[in-house]
This record gives structure tokens, C-alpha cells and sequence, in this order.
């Protein structure tokens, strides 16, 4: 699935170091609404610090009713996603020689960066006190890490911040070594820090060394990332309906995908139009990115599917209920349907190339991370209000997401902004790669 007439050959290098040299208005106006989301966050996260769990919505099924769970953990879980897709597909462009893609790796890599602190910052809010983790988590490591479904979890997600953070180290060493002259002088210490030790004979090694990292990334991603610890600690819990199945790796790992597209389009759109990248970033890469959008939407769509059927036909009871309360909601139809549009948009316009328009395809993408959040939210919460035991039936209480809750999903966006922010002016976020490479094939 690969895009024809990308041709990046007339890009000159000063236009990869634009964002580190410009300083506009936009640029300011965009750090104001990150600053503002994370300032109305904090606001509402130091009511939450002074007066506990009991100001979101989350309750405990025994005392107040509802859900323990809520759009903490959804949203935990959604982060996650659009971070192991993010760095599979920054993976996949170099494991196989997608060059077409390159303009939009290190995107993706940054991307998975700030989805991953976003995603342990979702834990840390969601037990009550960050203190806690040290009083409760680190007392009971050594005792409990070997069975505890949550150490595998940040075990893993330690791992894959970890290797991403190496790969996107690696890679940042040759590009600022060759484009050191078009640097700003008042960031020469930290240049000097991130090229300490190098020489151009590192170069063949780290190549191997990338290359190898994004094979155990791609190996790593249906066994052990989205597509298997988490997931797992979701399907192997039969007492909650909707949560066990085999089917919940691959539609985790379907979600992710879908979700990481429709971030990366968002983020290479923004930067296009920032900074003038029509060429850099050429039309012909989003329009291929629109086609994994839709091609990962319509498999997504396809589990759904098969969870529905398998739910309401001849299933046990709280499964059958669960599932029928489920597309008896109208958000999940909602979710359903902005997925469904995506992948009705992307290929139609794979047929009729004319239909194409980029602000179509970012609000469909910004459509679709309201989508699989929504779905992944109603997925946490459906499974613990439809528990195969009836102890609970009669505590009264129903889960919606408090204004606490909400201002975190805002507020972690707020982050993401504003790490693409700093990060734009401190490093190239497109690699050299993408137009040496180009160049390299064109003479």
C-alpha cells in the first residue's frame, strides 16, 4: 500500500531546521491554548490532590455504586495505543524501506514519546496521590512483581519508552552532526551533549542497530505490546462481561493502529501548515496515510463486529446483557460511526483521487481519536457495571465522567502540544534521511 509521485529532491536542508529558526505568532498562539489546557487541568487536579478520588465520579461498587474504573483508565489505555502505533509504524517505514514515509517517522517516534508520559501520567492521577506509588507499589514490588498483571504492564511500557528513546537518540546524532552549521549557537551545549563521541564510522553500526531495534519493535507489538500484555490483563478476567476473549489482543492492537494514523496526520498536517512543508511533507503522503487510516479502521470495525455477534447469539447472560447495553448506547454508535466515516473517506478518495482534501482528512482524524477513546472508555466501564456477579445489583449508581476526569484528557493533550512545541525548536523533527535519501536516488 504504498504511494506513488512523492518526490522531496527540491527541499533544501534549511527548510528541515525552519521551526528552531521561526518565531511567529501562531507559534505563540499555539503554546497559549497548550498552556491553557494545562492550566485548567492543574486547576482541577488540585481539587482532586486536596480532597481525594471522591471529587471524580469514580466510585466503589460497594459504597457509592458505579465503576472504580473510568475515563482514567479508557483514556490510559487510548494513550497507549497511539503510542505502540506510532513506533510500529515508524518501525515499519524503516524495517521496510517505506521511504515514502520518512518525512513523518521521527514524528511518529516523538509522538509515541509523549503518548507514553501521558498514558503513565493517567496511572499516577488515577490512585488518588502520586505518593501512593511510593507507599503502596514500591513497598509490595518485590513480593508481587512476579504475579501482579500491573508490573507486567509498566514492565513493558517501560521497556518500549526505553527502546524508543534509544532509537530516536540514535537518529538525532546524524542529523545534527550534519546540519551543526544551521543550528542555533545558544543550543551548542546541548548539540555537544547529543553528538559526544560521535564520528561518521558510527554511522554503519547505529544503521544495523536501528535496524534491529525496529525488528524487535515489530516482533514485540502482537506479542508483548498492544496486542499482548495489555490486552491480557483485560481478556483473562472472566468475571467481567465483555472483557475475555481472545479476540481482545487483536481488536487492542487494531485500535491502536487506527488511533496512531489519525494522531500522526494531525500532528505532520500542523507542521505542514506551519512552516509552509508543502513540499517536505507532500500531499501524496497523507494521502497514503489515509489509506492505512482506512484500511486499519475497516479491521477495527471488522472485531467489532465479531464482538457484537458473539455477544447477543447464544452467549452466557451478563455477556448477552452486557453486549446489549452496549449498542443500546448511543456514544458507542457515535464512536462507531466517526470510524465508519474514515474508512468510507479513504476510500473513496483511494477511487477518486479529486475527492482528497487534507482539512477533510484532519477532521476525520480528529473524529477518530474521539472515536476509539469514546469506544475504550465505554469498554472499561461496560465490563465492571455488567460483572458476572450479582453481589452489587443493588447499590444505585451510574458512571459519568466528572469535569476532574475530563480536564485530564484536555490537559494531556495540552502535553503532547506542548512537547511538540519545545521539541520543534531545540531538534529537526524530520529526519535528514527524508531528503538525503531522495537525493541520493535522484543523482
Amino acid at each position: 500500500m504504498s504511494v506513488d509521485g512523492v518526490d522531496v529532491t527540491g527541499v533544501d536542508r534549511e527548510a528541515l531546521v525552519r521551526p528552531i529558526k521561526t518565531f511567529s505568532t501562531r507559534y505563540v498562539a499555539a503554546l497559549a491554548v497548550a498552556l491553557g489546557l494545562i492550566g485548567v487541568w492543574l486547576f482541577f487536579y488540585s481539587r482532586q490532590l486536596r480532597h481525594g478520588l471522591i471529587v471524580t465520579n469514580l466510585a466503589d461498587w460497594g459504597s457509592g455504586g458505579g465503576v472504580p474504573w473510568g475515563l482514567y483508565i479508557g483514556a490510559f489505555i487510548w494513550w497507549v495505543g497511539i503510542a505502540h502505533g506510532g513506533i510500529i509504524l515508524s518501525a515499519a517505514v524503516r524495517l521496510l524501506g517505506m521511504d515514502t514515509y520518512q518525512p513523518v517517522a521521527r514524528l511518529a517516534e516523538l509522538l509515541t514519546i509523549a503518548a507514553l508520559t501521558c498514558a503513565g501520567t493517567f496511572i499516577l492521577i488515577h490512585v488518588g496521590r502520586p505518593d501512593r506509588l511510593v507507599t503502596s507499589v514500591l513497598p509490595a514490588w518485590p513480593t508481587r512483581v512476579q504475579w501482579s498483571p500491573l508490573m507486567w504492564d509498566v514492565t513493558i511500557i517501560t521497556a518500549y519508552f526505553v527502546l524508543t528513546a534509544t532509537y530516536l537518540a540514535l537518529t538525532i546524532r546524524y542529523d545534527v552532526n550534519r546540519l551543526r552549521d544551521r543550528l542555533p549557537n545558544r543550543l551548542e551545549p546541548l548539540y555537544a551533549a547529543l553528538t559526544v563521541g560521535y564520528t561518521e564510522k558510527e554511522d554503519e553500526v547505529v544503521e544495523r542497530m536501528v535496524w534491529w531495534i525496529a525488528f524487535a519493535i515489530i516482533i514485540m507489538a502482537p506479542l508483548l505490546l498492544h496486542g499482548g500484555v495489555i490486552p491480557w490483563l483485560f481478556s483473562l478476567l472472566p468475571s467481567m462481561a465483555g472483557w475475555a476473549g481472545g479476540v481482545q489482543g487483536p481488536s487492542f492492537l487494531s485500535i491502536a493502529l487506527t488511533s496512531a494514523v489519525a494522531g500522526i496526520i494531525i500532528v505532520a498536517a500542523a507542521f505542514r501548515y506551519a512552516y509552509g512543508w508543502e513540499e517536505l511533507i507532500p500531499r501524496a503522503v497523507f494521502q497514503g496515510l489515509a489509506k492505512w487510516l482506512g484500511f486499519f479502521s475497516l479491521i477495527f470495525l471488522w472485531l467489532q463486529l465479531q464482538q457484537v455477534i458473539t455477544g447477543i447469539f447464544a452467549a452466557p447472560t451478563t455477556l448477552q446483557h452486557a453486549t446489549e447495553v452496549k449498542i443500546s448506547t448511543p456514544l458507542y454508535w457515535v464512536a462507531i460511526g466517526l470510524v465508519v466515516l474514515a474508512m468510507l473517506y479513504a476510500f473513496a478518495t483511494a477511487l477518486r483521487p479529486d475527492l482528497f482534501d487534507l482539512r477533510a482528512l484532519v477532521g476525520i482524524s480528529v473524529g477518530v481519536l474521539f472515536g476509539t477513546l469514546s469506544e475504550k472508555v465505554l469498554f472499561v466501564v461496560e465490563g465492571l457495571q455488567h460483572a458476572h456477579f450479582a453481589l452489587y445489583d443493588g447499590v444505585p449508581g451510574q458512571y459519568v465522567p466528572s469535569a476532574v476526569e475530563v480536564s485530564a484528557v484536555f490537559g494531556t493533550i495540552g502535553v503532547v502540544a506542548l512537547f511538540f512545541l519545545v521539541v520543534s525548536k531545540v531538534i529537526p523533527v524530520v529526519e535528514l534521511h527524508a531528503i538525503e535519501d531522495h537525493e541520493e536516488v535522484d543523482t
